[in-house]
């Protein structure tokens, strides 16, 4: 029997989950040939509650998202995380930085009282996560590659190296060579420098290596007259929840 694959949305922009659909027409068929997809609110309106592989895009947000993230684990029995919301924290945990109370009455004003709302994590900071598709949104390729790993029980391979050893590899010049402060030296790679190649700076969205190199991060700024706290404040769109950006 081929293994039945169901997708959940949490807190998030369901980017992920519709970039995910971006294969060519090989590929897709290549994939529904080979799992069962059960629950994808994106593409089917046919629910199914019994699955095998559960891929989790956003983050914990709500009191009312810890029960049900609980219960999708429980049922699982490979549990994905799919995008910066759901690996890191993402964009949500910018609400971090302010009280609850307060970042609701911003948001929703005299209304605020119908809304719940809870300091905003990754999936794993509530329950085990056993593999992480990263990236805002992560690369199609890579979910494919995740899936066709576990179907041949394998532990799927991701790049536990930074975004500067893609950047070398496209042959471009460095981000801070240009006059702008870039994330990369300590990002986790996998993306094929997408932002760089496109003439932007790397923002982290992937997260952190294992062991980033700090010291040759803060080397390469000394270098071109930045501070560290320069370099956490941007590691806060993305990175709020890490103990770097706190």
């Amino acid at each position: 029997m081929k293994p039945k694959v169901a997708f959940f949305d949490f807190t998030g922009c369901e980017g992920c989950q519709l970039d995910t659909l971006n294969l060519s027409p090989e590929e897709v068929l290549g994939l529904i040939g080979a799992v069962d997809i059960i629950n994808f609110r994106e593409v089917m309106t046919e629910r199914g509650e019994n699955y095998d592989i559960a891929f989790i895009e956003g983050s914990i947000t709500r009191e009312s998202d810890i029960p049900r993230i609980k219960q999708i684990r429980t049922q699982a029995k490979i549990l994905i995380a799919l995008g910066a919301c759901a690996c890191i924290g993402g964009l949500n945990c910018l609400k971090n930085h302010l009280p609850m109370d307060e970042a609701l009455r911003i948001v929703y004003g005299e209304d605020a009282k119908y809304y719940d709302t809870i300091p905003a994590c990754p999936v794993n900071a509530v329950v085990p996560v056993d593999y992480y598709v990263r990236g805002c949104p992560p690369q199609p390729g890579e979910v494919l590659k995740v899936v066709k790993a576990l179907l041949l029980g394998k532990k799927p391979d991701i790049p536990n190296y930074p975004v500067c050893v893609e950047c070398k590899m496209a042959g471009n010049i460095c981000v801070f060579e240009r006059g702008l402060t870039c994330l990369g030296p300590v990002t986790r790679a996998g993306c094929g420098a997408i932002c760089v190649n496109a003439g932007r700076h790397c923002w982290g969205c992937r997260g952190l290596v294992d062991e980033p190199n700090t010291d040759s991060e803060k080397a390469i700024l000394v270098k071109h007259g930045l501070t560290v706290q320069q370099v956490v404040e941007k590691f806060k769109i993305f990175n709020t929840y890490t103990e770097v950006a706190k």
